[in-house]
């Protein structure tokens, strides 16, 4: 079974591009690279009704939380321009290959 890779990570900062969380920005919280989705804090959020638990500290109630979207529902915001952009990569001359912004070619990664 082959994995499949996403070029966005943990937390980068991501802009929603179509459903109804459409032009919210954005930090991942969590990949699942296998179903290709992200959870992205303040995005999709769903009410989760619970049944306490004392035994694990979980107060019963309706809890609101993020629901995975799909990766190809947002778009990388660049962290030097500040732009929504797709992902480019790009090898260094200290043999690093990093994401590059497609817009104004700045370094994406640390």
């Amino acid at each position: 079974m082959s994995r499949l890779t996403s070029p966005i990570r943990k937390s980068d900062n991501v802009l929603v591009v179509t459903g109804k969380d459409r032009g919210k920005r954005g930090r991942v919280l969590r990949v699942a690279p296998d179903k290709n989705r992200l959870v992205v804090e303040g995005v999709n959020l769903i009410k989760r009704h619970t049944k306490p638990n004392p035994g694990k500290q979980i107060k019963g109630g309706i809890v609101e939380r993020e629901a995975p979207v799909h990766a190809s529902n947002v778009q990388l915001v660049c962290p030097e321009c500040g732009a929504q952009t797709r992902i480019g990569h790009k090898i260094l001359g200290d043999g690093r290959k990093v994401r590059i912004c497609r817009k104004c070619e700045g370094v994406v990664d640390k």
